[in-house]
């Protein structure tokens, strides 16, 4: 797909999608915003449309990408599309800066004008309420879905790393058990790995977090006039003017539970999600998204030896890698056969390095 042609697909998913929100979406003005978003995205669709100079019969189609952009939404929360919007409109966006300042050529307001709109509906309190404020700031810290992304890679890292594992003890031997034995080791001391580093950093970031909020809460006790003062400076900062941000303030630290809410939001940037988090769920689910990805390249040496095994292997895992690589493109937009060969390219030339080392292994300890 040409650039030109690119950039109009890009603008009807986008279209699409910030429809598809504003469908969604409760709160009135936040609907509206979504709502003129569609108009905008369509309107520029349209007119690249007009002006390009190899046109198509009738309007494009909404791309395979985005509806399974809106199905994903679907199913794990409309979080994941906006969150990928968001990253959409950033790349637009610094592609324009970067192209008007290799050609010379002033800054518009238009060039980051979707992104500012996006990211004033989260700055600015009054114009939602406070719970689609929340779920905004949820989505924001989640661009792209953070969670399929994890997914994604670490299925990734399972299946590259056992495919490279198996090839090279395959390389250095014809004997199934072999094979199968590290294979299932390779898996599970992986995913063990990925467990507990998930365990560690979900663990260690809720006691910092716990830690800080601690300290805030003994500033509060001993110093209440002075945590109002800071916290009247974060609102004169967000906009507010200097008598409205001191008696909101002075109310807010009044009250001992809302002020530990809002300071530790305000001053120590601490969100209730990321608290929430359970080590062991994400423990629990690194492993399982490991093993999954690790157990593709093992399973027909498990019921075939040689080459037939090693064959069969190759083949399921390059599908595996192209299904994640075309994954991908959910997060980034790039091409769907781009990524998918990309990765595939990628694992097939670890498992072909691994597997000639194992050759040579093999033939210095037979010789």
């Amino acid at each position: 797909m040409n650039t030109k042609k690119q950039s109009i697909q890009t603008e009807i998913d986008a279209a699409y999608l910030y429809k598809v929100l504003g469908e969604k979406e409760e709160n009135p003005t936040l609907k509206n915003v979504f709502m003129q978003m569609h108009d905008i995205e369509l309107g520029h669709a349209k007119a690249m449309l007009a002006t390009s100079q190899n046109p198509v019969e009738g309007f494009p189609e909404v791309s395979l990408r985005a509806k399974t952009i809106h199905s994903i939404g679907k199913i794990i929360g409309y979080d994941f599309i906006l969150g990928n919007l968001l990253q959409t409109e950033k790349r637009l966006s610094s592609n324009v800066v970067q192209s008007r300042q290799k050609f010379g050529k002033e800054k518009s307001v238009s060039d980051t004008a979707h992104v500012t709109i996006l990211q004033n509906i989260l700055d600015n309190p009054e114009n939602a309420t406070l719970s689609s404020i929340l779920k905004l700031e949820r989505k924001h810290n989640t661009v792209g879905g953070n969670a399929l992304r994890a997914a994604v890679m670490g299925g990734n890292d399972g299946l590259v790393s056992n495919f490279s594992l198996v090839m090279g003890v395959a390389g250095a031997t014809s004997g199934q058990n072999e094979i199968v034995l590290s294979g299932v080791a390779g898996l599970l001391a992986g995913a063990l790995s990925m467990a507990l580093g998930e365990w560690i950093s979900v663990k260690s970031s809720q006691e910092l977090y716990e830690n800080q909020i601690a300290l805030e809460m003994d500033e509060l006790e001993a110093d209440p006039e002075g945590e109002a003062q800071e916290l009247a400076l974060i609102f004169i900062t967000q906009g507010l003017e200097e008598s409205v941000a001191k008696r909101r303030a002075s109310e807010i630290i009044a009250d001992k539970d809302k002020a530990k809410e809002v300071l530790t939001k305000e001053e120590l940037g601490i969100n209730a999600e990321d608290l929430s988090g359970s080590p062991m769920e994400a423990a629990v689910t690194s492993f399982i998204l490991f093993a999954i990805g690790a157990i593709i390249p093992l399973i027909p040496f498990i019921f075939w030896t040689g080459m037939k095994a090693i064959i069969i292997s190759t083949v399921l895992s390059t599908f595996g890698l192209f299904l994640i690589g075309a994954t991908i493109t959910l997060f980034t937009g790039k091409g769907v056969w781009y990524s998918g060969m990309r990765q595939v390219i990628f694992g097939l030339a670890a498992a072909a390095v691994t597997y000639a080392i194992g050759s040579m292994i093999g033939v210095q300890i037979a010789g």
